[in-house]
């Protein structure tokens, strides 16, 4: 059965993936961490690596080879356990796995180890992973609108996402942070975002640290009447977050998304909506245009965020 379910949820994402693999930085990532196995099973290459097996076959993985790759599939299961999207999963596939490349390699040759070790620094400092471009209703704030526009409306409650762009964590929660905003948006419940990456004066207003050994990155924070009511993940006495899985379901239970929107979802009774249109790109942060409420009958629109 299980077996059945994961066939299932695989041929479900088929199109995604395919969508994914197609883009720059998969496609080198795939490539990166299948780099061992190929020099090491490819024909006219493979007979003149060295190995450690008794029978002399240069062709086939050797008995520490093997040990390694075992280990790096149970270091990919346990991280997978707290992967909440797919592009988690595969990230963390990726990652691990250009790790073990590097021990393999070293230890096969340290020519060759010291090559993709240059490879995959240059892959970094060159190719980002592309950011969640499919549609939302989020307000992007700047460090001059966000105090505006939290307070503007006492009877209008913000869930603000604090992010950075650099922040693979905050890439990963990009869909599921849009998926909530499509759900949940209407006249008295809207959702932001602010890149304090780009913004250091926000990040220091509402004490979100950008430094990765905080692990404050996302928060996601609550604003009614433009004070703060909650946030997640809550942060200990020394400045470091309190570990917490941006799970969907997590978010709906601690926020209480459902009882939240049936009450601000009357707001849209008594007042309307028309200083905002629906266009097919991302408002400019600073403006201020919003997207359409969730209950809106038209599709939402796509909204692209600037690079």
């Amino acid at each position: 059965m299980g077996l059945i379910t994961g066939l299932c949820t695989f041929l479900y994402h088929l199109p995604q993936i395919y969508k994914w693999l197609l883009k720059p930085y998969y496609i080198t990532s795939f490539l990166m961490t299948v780099a061992f196995p190929l020099v090491r099973k490819v024909p006219g290459v493979c007979e003149h690596l060295a190995t450690q097996r008794e029978d002399g076959n240069s062709c086939d993985f050797d008995w520490r080879e093997v040990e390694i790759l075992m280990f790096l599939s149970a270091i990919v299961m346990m991280k997978n356990r707290r992967a909440i999207t797919l592009e988690q999963h595969i990230g963390n596939l990726f990652l691990f796995s250009k790790v073990a490349n590097v021990i393999l390699f070293f230890r096969l040759d340290i020519r060759l180890g010291i090559l993709y070790l240059a490879l995959c620094v240059a892959f970094v400092m060159t190719c980002k992973p592309p950011l969640y471009m499919g549609p939302e209703y989020i307000k992007y704030f700047s460090e001059q609108t966000i105090d505006e526009e939290l307070q503007k409306d006492s009877r209008v409650t913000w869930i603000v996402e604090f992010y950075a762009n650099w922040s693979s964590e905050c890439q990963s929660f990009a869909p599921v942070f849009a998926d909530l905003s499509l759900k949940y948006n209407c006249a008295g419940l809207r959702f932001g975002k602010v890149d304090i990456g780009r913004y250091g004066e926000v990040s220091q207003r509402y004490r979100v640290s950008t430094s990765p050994l905080a692990k404050q990155l996302p928060s996601l924070v609550l604003f009614q009447g433009g004070r703060e009511i909650m946030r997640r993940p809550m942060v200990d006495n020394k400045g470091r977050a309190v570990s917490w899985t941006f799970s969907e379901e997590n978010i709906i239970r601690e926020f209480n998304l459902n009882e939240l929107f049936q009450k601000s979802k009357k707001l849209s009774k008594g007042r309307g909506l028309k200083g905002e249109e629906q266009n097919g790109s991302q408002p400019d942060e600073g403006s201020d245009e919003l997207y359409p409420e969730a209950d809106n009958s038209e599709q939402p629109t796509e909204s692209k965020k600037d690079q």
